[in-house]
């Protein structure tokens, strides 16, 4: 008898949490924007992933003719003014823009959301230094920031996506100071507290996980801001020279766009399809997390 009552709630947590995840699969998928930015994702990580064997010689060989026209010599995009290969470049920098974006945008969410749930749980003084420090990166603009710490620092990928993760998580920690404050307040936390329970714990074991899904949504638009960032970075001579990158294939194709156009349009055609992938994502997210939407499935 004893083994029967133990053993029927675990049988039915799995259940429940496939169910879940069904309804916020199909909720996505209702979405329409969802699924067509995750298969432009998904293109884009097939590519990056694939990139030594689409192309094995890498993106700075050098040998073929100065600024062929697409579809000329074998090749499909045409080349640059070194000769070297447009898709070759592309495709490796497609693997450098996403490392940036998801490792920036990793860092931002791991910042905004400890700073925002610790302001937002703990309020008083502790919320308003806090907040204060976060009014104070939302009016710096993060650009010319950016622009200033890795031109002293160095322009090594490292430093892009540190730099880029640590300006910009002032919108995560507000997002997630709403949430915390909203959370704080429950039932469910009010009957941890009179149990003995610890703020740390609390926090970081209900708060955090309670309050986590707009910064889910948020994170993908900061992954695109990410990319957005390091392409202006590039196209101004601070990306890793070491590097194919799209910004820098723009800004290579800067003075010939007249004559040789794909030098520039492709690499801008990548970002634009990248970018919109990321948003389109984003979108299908906040439709799941919507509560009118969850309501209407339930």
């Amino acid at each position: 008898m004893a083994q029967t009552l133990t053993s029927t709630p675990v049988a039915e947590i799995a259940p429940r949490r496939n169910g879940r995840w069904r309804a916020q699969w199909s909720l996505f998928v209702e979405s329409r924007m969802g699924p067509i930015g995750l298969a432009i994702l998904i293109i884009v990580a097939l590519v990056a992933i694939c990139a030594p064997l689409i192309a094995p010689d890498g993106p700075f060989k050098l040998g073929a003719t100065r600024l062929l026209a697409p579809g000329k010599e074998g090749h499909i995009l045409g080349t640059d003014h070194l000769g070297r290969d447009m898709l070759a470049q592309i495709v490796y920098g497609a693997r450098v823009s996403l490392v940036i974006g998801i490792v920036a945008a990793t860092i931002s969410l791991i910042v905004g959301m400890v700073v925002g749930s610790i302001a937002g749980y703990y309020g008083g003084i502790v919320d308003m230094v806090l907040s204060r420090i976060t009014d104070m990166f939302l009016i710096i603009p993060a650009f010319f920031l950016i622009i200033i710490i890795v031109a002293t620092l160095g322009s090594g990928i490292i430093y892009v996506m540190v730099v880029i993760g640590l300006t910009a998580w002032p919108a995560s920690a507000r997002l997630m100071r709403a949430q915390a404050m909203s959370l704080r307040e429950r039932t469910f936390i009010h009957a941890l507290r009179a149990l003995g329970e610890s703020n740390r714990k609390i926090l970081f074991r209900h708060i955090i996980p309670n309050g986590i899904q707009p910064l889910i949504a948020n994170a993908s638009l900061d992954i695109a801001s990410a990319i957005l960032i390091e392409s202006g970075l590039s196209f101004i001579g601070l990306g890793d020279p070491n590097k194919a990158t799209w910004g820098r294939m723009i800004y290579d194709g800067r003075t010939t766009i007249t004559t040789a156009w794909w030098v520039s349009v492709f690499p801008g055609i990548a970002i634009i399809i990248t970018v919109l992938g990321f948003y389109l994502v984003g979108d299908g997210i906040s439709y799941v997390l919507n509560p009118r939407n969850r309501k209407v499935r339930t």
